[in-house]
C-alpha cells in the first residue's frame, strides 16, 4: 500500500481559541504529542553523581524536524526544572536544570517549536520535592520556621513522603502558600511560551487543590491545556472536581498491551466501553508507552501484534501521544529496582539531518512508516478525536470495531455526524477474518487485508481500517 505524506502541523499556537464542547481548548483537537524524557534523550547523568552544566536542551531543537515528519505536533516534555537527580526530586522549578541549560535555552526550544505550528507542554512535579529543595533544607534546620508549613506530615509527626521514597518529600497541598507558589510557577512558565501542563502523580493530591490553583492560572492563560497523571479511579469525576481537561487514561493503556498480550480482546473491548463513559465527559490523553511503562515492542511479546496497538492508538477517541522511541519500534523493560527506568529512557544521538531509521540504532522502518501513516489517516478524520465506538464482533483472536463521532462531534465536508464511520479489524489468531457488516467501503489503510467484493477480509494476524459504506 502506498505511504501517505506526512500531514503537515497545525498553525502556530494563538491565544483565545474557543475551547471545545468539553471545555478544552480548540486546539487539542488536532494535537498529536511526541513524548520526550529530556534528562534521558540527550544524555545527561540521572544519578546525581555528575551535574555538569550544560545546554542539552538545545540538542531538542533539530529533533523538531523529526516530530514533524511524524505527523506530530507537540512536544510533551518530561521534567526540566532542576532536580537532584532523576527530575522529580526538584529543586527549583524556577530554574531549568543546569544539566539541561540555562532558563533561555527552554525558552529557545518553546519559540522554536511555535515557529513550526508545535505546541509544548511541561511537566509539573508538585506533589513532592527533593531532599535539595532549598525550604525543605530549611524547614529540616529549624522545624519552627515557616518553610516547615509547606511539608505534610505523617501520623507519626515525621516528614511525609511519596510512595515510600524517602527522596521524594510529599507538599502540604492544604497550605495556602503551597497553591501560591504552584500557580506563580505555572503562570511563570506559561508567560514564556508554555500551551499545557502534565501534573506528575496527580492522583496523589486532593482535587481541591487543583480546583484553587488551575482558575488562577487559567485567568491568565485561558487557552492551557491541563492533563493529570491518573493510574485509576472515577477519572470523569477526577476531571470534574479537579477543574482539569484531561487525566492519562492508564486503563485502556492496561487494556491494549495486556489484550494483545494474552490474545484476549474480549479484555479490550469491555476497556472500550469504560472508554466511551469517559468521552463522554472529557477527552483523555492516550498512550501505548511513556517513560514508567515497558515498552509496548517488549509488553507484546508476538511481533506480529505490534502494529495493532498503533492503530488503536490513532484510531480511538483521545488525545495521543507517542513517547519516543516506540515510533522506531523500539524495546526496553521498565524494571523495580534502583535506575530501573533506564532502559525506557534511552539517550538519542544528536540530529545529523540524515534518515532517522539509519541514526537511531535498532530503529524499525516499518514501524515509522506505519506512525506516520495512521497520524495521516487521523488528520483525515478528524472527529477521530471524540469517536465513539461500537463492538460490531469480538472473540479472543479478533475484534470489530465501528467508529462514529461523538456527541458534538464534527465529521467535516462531506456529511454530519450520522453519515460518516470507519471500521477497524484486528486479528490475533491464524484463521482470516471476514466482515461483511458493516458493509466495506473504502478500503484505507491494513496490512494482509483487502477487499472481495462486498466483504473485507483481514489475513491471520492482519488488520485493517476501512470506511463504512
Amino acid at each position: 500500500m502506498q505511504q501517505p505524506d506526512a500531514p503537515a502541523p497545525s498553525d502556530a499556537p494563538s491565544p483565545g481559541v474557543a475551547p471545545t464542547s468539553s471545555g478544552a481548548p480548540a486546539w487539542t483537537e488536532h494535537v498529536v504529542w511526541w513524548h520526550v524524557y529530556p534528562l534521558g534523550f540527550v544524555g545527561a547523568d540521572t544519578t546525581g553523581a555528575d551535574r555538569s552544566p550544560a545546554p542539552r536542551l538545545l540538542d531538542l531543537v533539530p529533533w523538531l524536524d523529526h516530530l514533524v515528519a511524524l505527523g506530530a505536533n507537540g512536544l510533551a516534555l518530561g521534567p526540566v526544572f532542576a532536580s537532584s537527580t532523576h527530575g522529580y526530586d526538584t529543586i527549583d522549578w524556577m530554574h531549568v536544570d543546569p544539566r539541561l541549560g540555562g532558563d533561555d535555552d527552554l525558552v529557545t526550544l518553546i519559540d522554536a517549536a511555535h515557529e513550526k505550528g508545535v505546541r509544548v507542554m511541561l511537566d509539573g512535579v508538585f506533589n513532592h520535592v527533593g531532599p535539595e529543595f532549598p525550604p525543605l533544607v530549611e524547614a529540616r534546620a529549624d522545624p519552627s520556621s515557616p518553610a516547615a508549613a509547606l511539608f505534610r506530615r505523617d501520623g507519626s509527626g515525621d516528614l511525609a513522603t511519596f510512595e515510600g521514597h524517602g527522596g521524594l518529600i510529599a507538599l502540604d497541598h492544604s497550605s495556602p502558600e503551597v497553591a501560591r507558589l504552584v500557580t506563580d510557577v505555572m503562570t511563570h512558565w506559561s508567560d514564556r511560551g508554555a500551551d499545557a501542563w502534565r501534573l506528575d502523580a496527580a492522583y496523589s493530591v486532593p482535587t481541591s487543590f487543583w480546583a484553587t490553583v488551575l482558575p488562577a492560572v487559567r485567568e491568565r492563560h485561558p487557552d492551557v491545556w491541563v492533563v493529570g497523571e491518573v493510574l485509576h479511579g472515577d477519572y470523569a469525576a477526577i476531571v470534574r472536581e479537579a477543574g482539569l481537561d484531561a487525566v492519562t487514561q492508564y486503563e485502556l493503556w492496561q487494556g491494549v498491551w495486556h489484550a494483545l498480550q494474552s490474545v484476549n480482546l474480549h479484555e479490550l473491548a469491555w476497556a472500550l466501553t469504560r472508554h466511551d463513559e469517559f468521552l463522554d465527559a472529557f477527552v483523555p490523553l492516550t498512550f501505548v508507552g511513556n517513560h514508567d511503562v515497558t515498552r509496548i515492542a517488549s509488553q507484546v511479546d508476538d511481533e506480529r501484534h505490534h502494529a495493532h496497538a498503533t492503530v488503536l492508538l490513532f484510531t480511538l477517541g483521545g488525545v495521543p501521544s507517542v513517547y519516543y522511541g516506540d515510533e522506531l519500534g523500539l524495546r526496553a523493560v521498565k524494571e523495580e529496582r534502583i535506575g530501573g527506568d533506564d532502559a525506557v529512557r534511552p539517550a538519542f544521538p544528536r540530529w545529523s539531518g540524515d534518515d532517522v531509521v539509519s541514526l537511531v540504532p535498532d530503529a524499525d522502518p516499518v514501524a515509522l512508516a506505519l506512525h506516520q501513516q495512521m497520524i495521516g489517516l487521523r488528520r483525515r478524520h478528524p472527529w477521530l478525536h471524540t469517536a465513539r465506538s461500537r463492538t460490531v464482533s469480538v472473540t479472543n483472536e479478533s475484534l470489530v470495531l465501528e467508529l462514529r463521532p461523538g456527541a458534538g462531534g464534527d465529521a467535516g465536508a462531506g456529511g454530519g455526524a450520522g453519515d460518516v464511520a470507519l471500521v477497524v479489524a484486528l486479528s490475533l489468531g491464524d484463521e482470516p477474518l471476514r466482515v461483511a457488516d458493516p458493509v466495506p467501503g473504502e478500503f484505507l489503510a491494513g496490512r494482509d487485508a483487502g477487499l472481495d467484493g462486498d466483504e473485507l477480509v483481514v489475513g491471520t494476524h492482519g488488520w485493517a481500517v476501512v470506511a463504512r459504506r
